[in-house]
């Protein structure tokens, strides 16, 4: 009779285990964030169960952090700040449903589960983080490389008469699809709705991050201050700003042969001298039988 009193308290408890973790998938959307990855997608419900639980415990500057980079990495519009701590505290379960299975499984746990234990634990928990900041840096290369071409068109419009914000206009209407370019084009519907050209700008250059865009940014409030010529100052801009995106590739093909050293010792090495001292240990061995 105590064996099946346990066994249905048991599922008892399994049943609200169940009930308690499946509790996100019953509800609606939540506003998921198109465009993610598969994984994200699939943990939806329990971040946006857990951002929930989190927002009240952000405090300001936390949230001005996390604002600031899903701002660079372009995720301003879909994500919060509530949701890459929800984001962490999922992780940070996930790396500690691990050792639990570990520890249901009845396994003798030592020093070294421990520590991986808390390893996983840290890991998850740190991961969102790392991926919104990658995430920011690969959105910041990708404006680094469409910069020297919109500045070009941007120049060869003035030059040809028009004023900067009507060059600034064909540079993104006409200019390589890209975060910049949609950048661009937010900061002139700024202007367009009243707000100060150079503020709008200053605003671009904030939301970038890129010294490049900054430099460029006071150059242009200097000269509208000293009243001078745009023309010769954006065609010193371009070619500066084209000299150091050949500068920056040299430069990633200066480190190419280092980090080729790794998986050539690692990967290349090793086959060639398996396979030039394999005929020779093939060739000594028969003379040793003979």
């Amino acid at each position: 009779m105590l064996f099946w009193i346990s066994c249905l308290l048991a599922a008892v408890s399994l049943h609200c285990v169940v009930w308690i973790m499946t509790g996100p998938l019953r509800g609606a959307n939540h506003g998921r964030p198109a465009g993610q990855h598969v994984l994200i997608k699939l943990a939806w419900p329990w971040i946006h169960a857990a951002s929930l639980a989190c927002a009240p415990f952000l405090t300001w500057g936390a949230r001005r952090t996390l604002e600031s980079r899903l701002r660079l990495a372009g995720l301003g519009g879909q994500w919060k700040p509530e949701h890459i701590a929800g984001m962490q505290v999922v992780g940070f379960g996930l790396g500690a449903g691990v050792p639990s299975l570990v520890v249901l499984m009845d396994v003798p746990i030592g020093a070294t589960e421990v520590v991986a234990a808390v390893l996983a634990m840290l890991a998850g928990g740190w991961w969102p983080r790392h991926w919104v900041h990658s995430q920011g840096l690969a959105r910041q290369r990708m404006m680094l490389r469409e910069f020297p071409f919109l500045l070009d068109m941007a120049t060869l419009c003035v030059e040809a008469g028009l004023n900067l914000q009507g060059a600034l206009q064909q540079a993104a209407e006409h200019g390589p699809a890209g975060p910049l370019r949609d950048e661009l084009r937010y900061a002139l519907a700024d202007i367009r709705a009243g707000v100060v050209r150079l503020v709008a700008l200053q605003q671009l250059a904030d939301r970038t991050a890129l010294p490049s865009v900054q430099q460029l940014v006071m150059s242009l409030a200097q000269a509208d201050q000293l009243g001078m010529s745009l023309g010769p100052l954006l065609r010193a801009q371009s070619e500066q700003h084209r000299t150091e995106r050949f500068l920056r590739a040299e430069k990633l093909a200066l480190e190419a042969p280092v980090k080729m050293l790794v998986p050539m010792v690692c990967c290349i090495f090793p086959c060639t001298f398996l396979i030039i001292g394999f005929p020779i240990a093939i060739k000594l061995m028969d003379w040793g039988l003979q």
